[in-house]
């Protein structure tokens, strides 16, 4: 990378974590249901890509691809006649990656009761370009408290990330080294 390429780089107005922040909504219907009779865990979490690469796309202001997602978790069963919201935002950006972090919140359709939530992730997007590389994201601004330890947050994932991939890569040249073929 040249100096010119760098400063062009440093030159990249940030974006506050609310410019992105988006809500995607539906209703559950038999369609969405597993053996059980609940919503299919596959189905909440299409919900969540697909809100998590709205959010990404927005930030980045261009297409973006699902990298990785990290810690699913289906906190109670989503039923027919819910009413799902997918909360999304920015996290925390790198050069051409960026953290967006999902709430999931159910409430009955035709009640008024407040939505509980039943689950959340984190997802991992890579900006790229026409021809599929990647390409560089406006750093995201935290504006709250909460946003702030969010970013914290994402950068200690990012640092287990990164780790837990070094660490395999690690395993597996030593089992490639001592003759192990997997």
């Amino acid at each position: 990378m040249t100096d010119q390429d760098l400063a062009a780089e440093a030159d990249i107005p940030g974006k506050p974590t609310a410019a992105s922040r988006t809500t995607l909504s539906h209703i559950m219907t038999h369609n969405d249901t597993n053996l059980l009779g609940t919503v299919h865990g596959g189905v909440i979490m299409k919900l969540v890509d697909d809100a998590a690469g709205a959010v990404a796309g927005r930030h980045s202001g261009g297409p973006a691809v699902t990298a990785s997602m990290d810690e699913m978790a289906f906190l109670e069963p989503v039923r027919v006649g819910d009413l799902v919201h997918v909360k999304a935002q920015v996290n925390w950006t790198g050069r051409t990656s960026m953290e967006i972090g999902v709430r999931v919140l159910a409430e009955r359709w035709n009640e008024s009761a407040p939505a509980t939530q039943v689950g959340s992730a984190y997802l991992v997007f890579a900006a790229v370009d026409a021809d599929g590389k990647p390409r560089r994201v406006s750093p995201v601004v935290p504006e709250t408290e909460r946003d702030e330890r969010r970013y914290q947050e994402a950068q200690i994932r990012r640092t287990h990330r990164l780790a837990r991939r070094r660490a395999i890569l690690e395993l597996r040249e030593k089992r490639a080294a001592e003759g192990h073929l997997d």
